[in-house]
C-alpha cells in the first residue's frame, strides 16, 4: 500500500482508499488472476488483475450475518 492509498500490482496501480495509506494490506491469490484483498481480520474485496479493480466483499456486519439474542 502506497503513501496515497494505492495497490501497486505490477504495473498497475489500483486506488483503493486514502484510509488506509501507509498501512498493511494482504493480498492472497484465490482463482488465477483474482485475489482477495484483506485489512486487519476483515476481507474488503477481490482485486481483479484482468479488470484492474476491486470489487467489494460481501458486508461482514450485514444483518443477515448478525446472530439474533433469544430471551430464555
Amino acid at each position: 500500500m502506497t503513501r496515497c492509498g494505492r495497490i501497486c500490482f505490477g504495473r498497475l496501480k489500483v486506488n483503493l482508499s486514502s484510509v488506509f495509506a501507509g498501512q498493511l494490506v494482504g493480498l492472497r491469490e484465490v482463482e488465477e488472476q483474482t485475489w482477495l484483498v484483506s485489512f486487519l481480520d476483515y476481507d474488503l474485496g477481490f482485486f481483479d488483475t484482468e479488470k484492474g479493480r476491486v470489487e467489494p466483499a460481501p458486508d461482514p456486519f450485514a444483518p443477515d450475518r448478525l446472530l439474533t439474542i433469544c430471551p430464555e
